[in-house]
């Protein structure tokens, strides 16, 4: 046997036991280092190493053995990484992935000798309380109700909060780094801004109407720079509340609009253009077509619809469950191609699309920085349970697009002319 998978001393505690099963699987050298609550530690020196506080993560892992029951044990405390948290869910993930590669007869041996070692650690009981921090909506998926719910579980967070993070136009949405490679996040979003309202092809006088507007970053800059007339609408109180505060201080009074409302509400028609800026993830599968049919009717025959939208897998089409549980519940998302599809379908005419999934990796690591260099503010803002969430997230969120198991896409599409089709 060699030295990279040669077995762990017997008494090297809780840390090599648990290595050595991961070991007995891949058959190879773990790619992590593990401390436990025990004091034990094992595994390549150098490496993040993954912290077991607590044994009541073993019991959530049993009722719960995938992303929710790690996510809740991070959450509360019951694991953590000394070191870099992204690195760390790299090597992890590859890690299971390994795992699931195994032959079943070892997948079976590993589970039989998983159990027997549980038994010993008191894995047998009921699992702990799932964190306070998670979402729990109810109601029917996508009604106007529960929308409002899960929108404000996300949104509504803490202006604050998001002010720490975000650019100081507060796009929260992917940046775009055209070629300059020095640009900082705030340049990256202006260039963002600047590439949709060239797109739409905005002129002075324009009405374009910005669906789920967020803070406001377009709605004002669309404003400001083009002297569009915009009708801005969101379903989130606390943007409600900051992107009026916005407009009233920039003095864009007379061309911006903003409603606190559904995107189903009635909000008139005939605008020149029509944006929707990672609003669409929230829609549901069911509800999708008649969204698209809806930006369709609200734009003019020849105006313009763009859409800038993630996209993932057809058969992992939601968030995931630690983003539905913890980040942004009830999201639906789907490959490209099946939502340029329902736009045609709709009767828009697609023109154009444009990938940015590295660019979002980039975008998101400036947030992630942006919060770790404000860490006791942040947990000042919205208590150290959330906080952790964030770091999380951000951390797996730049993975999933550099990786490229999730893409973010703008897509221009046109209404036809009468008689054009």
């Amino acid at each position: 046997m060699t030295a990279t998978t040669a077995p762990l001393r017997p008494d090297a505690g809780v840390a090599g036991r648990f290595l050595e099963l991961a070991r007995a699987a891949t058959g190879r050298a773990p790619a992590v280092r593990l401390r436990a609550w025990d004091g034990s530690e094992a595994g390549p020196h150098g490496a993040p190493v993954v912290v077991l506080r607590d044994r009541g993560l073993l019991r959530r892992l049993l009722w719960h053995p995938n992303e929710l029951g790690l996510a809740r044990g991070y959450v509360a405390g019951e694991i953590d990484v000394d070191g870099d948290l992204g690195e760390a869910l790299r090597r992890v993930r590859a890690e299971v992935a390994a795992i699931r590669r195994a032959p079943w007869r070892v997948r079976a041996g590993l589970a039989v000798r998983a159990a027997a070692l549980g038994l010993r650690l008191g894995m047998l009981a009921r699992p702990p309380a799932r964190p306070p921090t998670e979402a729990t909506l109810t109601g029917s998926r996508h009604s106007r109700r529960r929308d409002r719910a899960a929108v404000a579980f996300h949104y509504d967070l803490s202006n604050e909060f998001y002010r720490l993070i975000l650019d100081p136009s507060m796009a929260y949405s992917c940046a775009y780094w055209p070629e300059d490679a020095t640009a900082d996040l705030a340049a990256a979003q202006h260039a963002k801004l600047d590439l949709i309202c060239a797109k739409l092809w905005l002129r002075p006088g324009d009405r374009l109407l910005d669906v789920g507007c967020g803070w406001g970053s377009l709605a004002c800059h669309a404003a400001r720079r083009h002297s569009a007339r915009v009708t801005a609408v969101t379903v989130s109180r606390q943007q409600h509340a900051f992107v009026a505060a916005r407009i009233a201080a920039e003095g864009l009074d007379e061309l911006v609009d903003l409603r606190l409302q559904d995107y189903r509400d009635p909000v008139g028609g005939g605008y020149d253009a029509v944006a929707a800026v990672e609003m669409g993830e929230h829609v549901g599968a069911a509800e999708y077509p008649a969204f698209a049919a809806r930006l369709r009717d609200l734009v003019r025959p020849g105006g313009r619809v763009l859409v800038q939208q993630m996209s993932r897998g057809a058969h992992r089409p939601g968030g995931g469950a630690f983003i539905e549980a913890y980040i942004a519940p009830d999201m639906h998302m789907r490959p490209l191609g099946a939502t340029v599809s329902l736009l045609e379908e709709a009767g828009l005419e697609v023109r154009g699309v444009e990938a940015m999934r590295e660019h979002y990796g980039r975008t998101i690591r400036h947030w992630l920085a942006r919060l770790e260099a404000q860490w006791p503010a942040a947990v000042g803002l919205v208590g150290l349970e959330r906080a952790r969430i964030w770091r999380l997230y951000l951390a797996g969120g730049a993975q999933v697009f550099e990786d490229g198991r999730m893409g973010v896409d703008q897509i221009l599409a046109i209404r036809p002319e009468a008689g054009a089709q």
